[in-house]
């Protein structure tokens, strides 16, 4: 006669076998699917390969080869980064990058945040949100290079806006520092890059549930209040994304600053297209480590203030 196993509650035991069986099935199950995601993931993950991660990785090993003025040898050495670091010309420039990237960073987000908080909170049709925003990239829709030029006849001596001045007597000579100088570069970056911080700011707004900033209103919340304490903490996603493309961009730029400044100023971008005008492939690849290694820290510090993981 047989036992039935029963537990000490009297319940019957479980069959160890078919439990052993159903956990063996589950595990195999989840490897099965760890298997198919990595199969998914691997032509990404090779695009990536090939096309970013080996670039770089080329640029990396080149900054450390030598040259002279007749020939590029490998080797592994620091002369690229020796000169670049005891020059004192690489750390003004650097400054310089960096000074249009802030500039052009307060800019950017405070004509982007204008924007996009106006078609997200007082344009209340879908249409004419869509309608309005399509309007926003009409420019756009044309290379940055003629968008840059357009900027010639109307900040030229005798452009647009200097006869302007003067026909209102605000001027008695025309300016000259309207183009070829900083301003005019720092000008054409707000106005090649502004898109880039409206797009992501006006994607978290629309995501914002409008309840809340009615219920703050109900409150008696002030505008300011609602916009301090509700919208830009919930729309610090969108800022952080469009910060990053808007630091990367202008820092990486550099025909923008060779033709709005005429030549009279450089920035990191210069210097890396100069070395490759001479040749110099290891002086270029040196710098551009370098500059890619202050890109990566700004960006690092950028995402330590919110996690925008949560936006993608």
């Amino acid at each position: 006669m047989s036992v039935i196993p029963t537990s000490a509650s009297g319940a019957k035991a479980p069959d160890l076998p078919l439990a052993a069986s159903a956990r063996y099935r589950l595990v195999r199950k989840a490897r099965d699917g760890e298997r198919a995601s990595w199969l998914l993931s691997s032509p990404l993950v090779l695009v990536l390969g090939i096309f970013l991660v080996l670039p770089i990785l080329m640029i990396v090993v080149v900054s450390f080869w030598g040259a002279t003025e007749f020939s590029i040898y490998p080797a592994f050495e620091f002369d690229n980064y020796q000169f670049l670091f005891g020059s004192a010309v690489t750390y003004q420039v650097f400054f310089k990058t960096f000074v249009f990237a802030a500039i052009t960073w307060v800019f950017t987000l405070a004509i982007g945040f204008t924007v996009a908080y106006f078609l997200a909170f007082h344009v209340r049709s879908l249409t004419w949100q869509i309608a309005l925003f399509l309007l926003c990239t009409i420019p756009f829709w044309t290379s940055n290079i003629i968008r840059m030029i357009s900027w010639v006849p109307f900040l030229g001596r005798n452009g647009i806006a200097n006869s302007a001045l003067l026909q209102m007597g605000l001027i008695d000579q025309p300016l000259e520092w309207l183009l070829f100088s900083d301003f005019a570069v720092v000008l054409a970056f707000v106005h090649l890059y502004t898109l880039f911080m409206v797009v992501p700011i006006f994607n978290t707004m629309m995501r914002i549930d409008k309840s809340l900033v009615e219920a703050a209103r109900d409150a008696g919340a002030s505008g300011l209040q609602i916009l301090t304490n509700v919208i830009i903490p919930l729309a610090k996603p969108g800022i952080m994304i469009g910060s990053i493309f808007v630091v990367t961009l202008v820092m990486g730029d550099f025909i923008t600053v060779r033709f709005m400044s005429g030549s009279q100023s450089a920035n990191v971008g210069r210097l890396i297209s100069n070395d490759i005008a001479l040749l110099q492939y290891p002086s270029a690849a040196a710098t551009a480590v370098v500059l890619l290694a202050m890109v990566l820290i700004m960006i690092a510090i950028m995402l330590r203030f919110v996690d925008i993981r949560k936006e993608l």
